[in-house]
């Protein structure tokens, strides 16, 4: 079941497969982080991470191995963000939203 909550934020219950598969596709559309994703649908970090590492391998594992080369890559490109934020952050410019 989807609803969408007034300020248009999308809240997944009780379907896990659909909630694995509507992250998944998200991640995919705009090369999201988890926390990007997790904030967008109102869910934890933790929930979006095993419903894309574990859940989504069984449900649809073509889907899975697509997420995982983006998951990967937002791994390896971290402490890059991090690096830009806290320079910006010490030099008095306003910070980015975590959008991917």
């Amino acid at each position: 079941m989807i609803q969408n909550d007034v300020q248009g934020v999308l809240y997944l219950y009780d379907n896990m497969e659909q909630r694995a598969y509507t992250l998944a596709v998200y991640i995919l559309e705009n090369r999201a982080t988890i926390r990007a994703a997790a904030k967008q649908f109102g869910v934890s970090k933790s929930t979006v991470h095993k419903d894309l590492s574990q859940r989504l391998e069984q449900y649809n594992r073509s889907l899975y191995l697509q997420v995982k080369e983006i998951l990967e890559q937002n791994k390896a490109e971290r402490h890059i963000r991090g690096g830009i934020a806290t320079k910006m952050k010490y030099k008095g410019m306003p910070q980015k939203e975590d959008s991917g």
